[in-house]
């Protein structure tokens, strides 16, 4: 029997395949994602009977810890769980110009002079492109590069090789002949994502795979790709300042709450050492400015949290939030003028985390609460002092965990009090305010 071709429409943005052209994803949503594809409609197999794979009790299968690669990057490993897996795909997703390649390309010379066999395919640069960057970042020795973009001959390239890690970079640019559509698509993106994991598999590669995200949608992201891979990366931070930060979103053999922080500099991107002082060293005391003392993962980390409250003549008020949930943002102002009598329905409302971070922990809610009445009241907060705690929509603190090695990192840097939910036990030299609510939390450190 003969294959046919059909035409479907497949979201740019989730994958999400229709028959029929929409304006709009029913599947996430997005406008304006769907674009047509060809596929060809290869005639079902029937199996044949006793050609079943044999079973075995999950009792009897061999318990054995699987081999860790360090990348040489500390904060890196950090994030992965202790380094790479042999035989995992891993996708490093992010904006053009994050630092994806520059970073992959220091753990492959790492990886290369610790007598590891490392292989990079590049599908966007030339190896001359690659060997400038590679001098720059002083890894020139020892990595192998492989300029290819159709997928059989990687995919060939990797199975005679055998590296101990492979880099894709990026996996937009892969294209096999079997499918019609152009590279980028969802189809070829997945079609490359899925050969690739089943090779790492089989050959015991590690397969590191570059997924561009852009704003426009025109190619396929890394949420196609989510189900495919053992772990999902996001790099995060604006492109133009020097700090980034590198999250596991998804992670089979490690946590999902680990960051990494990074310095974007000259020869590359270096780990930084004190990443409390990098987000927080040059906060200067003024009106709307409070010190969070975070939870990412397993490390503490001091973040300053900025506010700006300012009149506005909208009919409905702007709540804007960067590095922060703007729906919960609006929750506390809500909060805020219903039990504490901080009436901001005629202004505008501006929350910011400084250093280009992202924090998700409840724990924040206290001091964006503290730093919007700051900014409202035009009060400068007290030197040496911050705050955490959970707010609900009672007006109640709520106690949140890891208290002993906040206050431990608050005061590396100075604190000296806090503002917490009460049952929160001291450490030794820290004063702390206890508050059972939200108008007895902004009473302590307004007085």
């Amino acid at each position: 029997m003969s294959s046919r071709t059909a035409t479907l429409f497949a979201c740019t943005s989730c994958g999400h395949q229709t028959p029929k052209w929409m304006g709009k994803c029913t599947a996430c949503g997005e406008w304006n994602s769907l674009v047509e594809e060809i596929v060809e409609k290869r005639p079902r197999l029937v199996g044949v009977p006793g050609a079943a794979a044999s079973v075995v009790a999950l009792r009897d299968v061999a318990s054995t810890a699987s081999r860790r690669l360090s990348t040489g990057s500390g904060e890196l490993d950090r994030v992965l769980g202790g380094g790479l897996v042999a035989g995992s795909v891993v996708l490093v997703g992010g904006e053009p110009g994050v630092g994806k390649s520059s970073l992959l390309l220091q753990a492959l010379g790492a990886i290369a002079a610790s007598d590891g066999k490392a292989l990079l395919v590049s599908g966007e640069e030339s190896p001359a492109q690659v060997r400038l960057r590679a001098e720059r970042l002083g890894v020139v020795d020892g990595i192998s590069i492989l300029a290819e973009t159709e997928l059989e001959t990687v995919c060939e390239v990797i199975r005679r090789e055998r590296p101990d890690v492979c880099v894709v970079d990026s996996v937009q640019t892969l294209f096999s002949s079997a499918l019609s559509s152009a590279p980028g698509s969802v189809a070829q993106v997945r079609e490359a994502a899925d050969r690739l994991a089943r090779l790492a598999k089989r050959e015991g590669v590690t397969v590191v795979l570059v997924g561009h995200v852009t704003k426009e949608g025109t190619v396929a992201g890394p949420r196609v790709l989510e189900h495919l891979v053992d772990a999902v990366l996001q790099f995060e931070g604006d492109r133009y300042r020097f700090l980034r930060v590198l999250r596991a979103v998804k992670n089979r053999f490690g946590s999902t709450n680990e960051i990494g922080i990074f310095e974007m500099t000259d020869a590359g991107l270096r780990a930084v050492a004190d990443p409390s002082a990098a987000f927080s060293g040059g906060a200067v005391a003024s009106p709307g400015s409070v010190l969070l003392p975070a939870i990412e993962g397993t490390r503490p980390i001091l973040l300053e949290i900025q506010a700006l409250v300012a009149p506005t003549d909208l009919a409905m008020p702007r709540r804007s939030a960067t590095g922060f949930d703007r729906t919960r943002l609006s929750m506390l102002v809500a909060v805020l003028g219903r039990h504490a009598g901080v009436g901001l329905g005629s202004s505008d409302v501006f929350v910011n985390v400084a250093g280009g971070v992202r924090i998700d922990e409840p724990a924040a809610d206290l001091a964006v609460a503290v730093a919007v009445v700051s900014a409202h009241r035009g009060v400068t907060l007290r030197s040496g002092f911050g705050c955490f705690g959970e707010i609900g929509l009672t007006g109640r603190l709520r106690a949140v965990g890891q208290t002993e090695r906040r206050q431990e990192e608050a005061a590396k840097l100075g604190i000296r009090e806090l503002v917490v939910p009460e049952g929160t036990e001291v450490v030794r030299g820290m004063k702390l305010w206890h508050a059972e609510t939200v108008e007895a939390a902004l009473q302590a450190v307004f007085g």
